[in-house]
């Protein structure tokens, strides 16, 4: 037997924002499994994006292995990017179907969010992330205007269409589909209030995440870093009337 595999769960992911470390955090929230979120430490206890960047530089031996976070350790093993973490994670958290169609249908689903959240990124960043939003306010204002018109609605269809008439996106139980789809929601709600809704299937799943009573703790406590812009879902007036020009 793995000695570490009773240690917390150690993830990086940057401190300030929510991000794409967001799905992991709300996996590990649900389930009520300790782990560390290492970059919102003191660097006096190592903590600190400083953290993330000795990772990714390879000063702990891992280097080439990780492109970008985020990055969790479980015990020995080191994994980076989301839809694997929580491919490989989710089965031991109760978070994945036990038939393999549908963990299968549950890892098609998480990949379509990494699809969609890829886009919500390009809306305010569509020429490159190393620019900031102001040097391409222009380009995003058309860019996200094609988004609010084209692709969310299709997206949203899409989703809608997964869920259907179940209470949740695969299988009879709850998974981190459904977490993942809520964190997707309330990013919208924040970035864009003024863009077409989502069904009222997938509001109704949104409210049942979030009534969770772990995920409503989590909600209400500092752990949830509030919605902000610098993060993936960012809020900008001129954006989310865009669809509207």
């Amino acid at each position: 037997m793995d000695p570490d595999r009773d240690k917390p769960y150690e993830l990086y992911y940057w401190p300030e924002i929510q991000g794409r470390g967001e799905f992991i955090r709300l996996a590990l929230e649900e389930a009520g499994v300790p782990y560390v979120d290492v970059a919102r430490l003191p660097e006096s206890e190592g903590g600190g994006s400083k953290a993330i960047v000795r990772l990714l530089r390879g000063e702990g031996g891992q280097s080439p292995l990780f492109f970008a976070p985020p990055i969790l350790r479980a015990g020995k093993m080191w994994i980076a990017q989301t839809s694997l973490i929580l491919e490989v994670i989710a089965p031991g958290l109760g978070l994945a179907p036990q038939e393999e169609a549908s963990r299968v249908l549950c890892q098609q689903v998480q990949l379509t969010i990494a699809d969609f959240v890829a886009e919500v990124h390009d809306a305010h960043h569509p020429i490159a992330s190393s620019l900031y939003y102001e040097d391409q306010k222009d380009e995003a204002r058309r860019r996200t205007a094609t988004f609010l018109n084209e692709r969310l609605p299709k997206f949203l269809r899409h989703f809608d269409g997964v869920l259907g008439d179940k209470e949740w996106m695969v299988g009879s139980a709850l998974s981190y589909a459904d977490l993942s789809m809520f964190q997707v929601l309330a990013g919208l709600a924040y970035a864009f209030p003024h863009a077409p809704r989502p069904t009222p299937r997938l509001l109704s799943l949104g409210e049942r995440v979030a009534k969770r009573p772990n995920i409503a703790a989590y909600l209400d406590s500092k752990r949830r870093i509030p919605f902000n812009t610098k993060g993936i879902f960012r809020r900008y007036p001129e954006l989310d009337l865009a669809q509207r020009s």
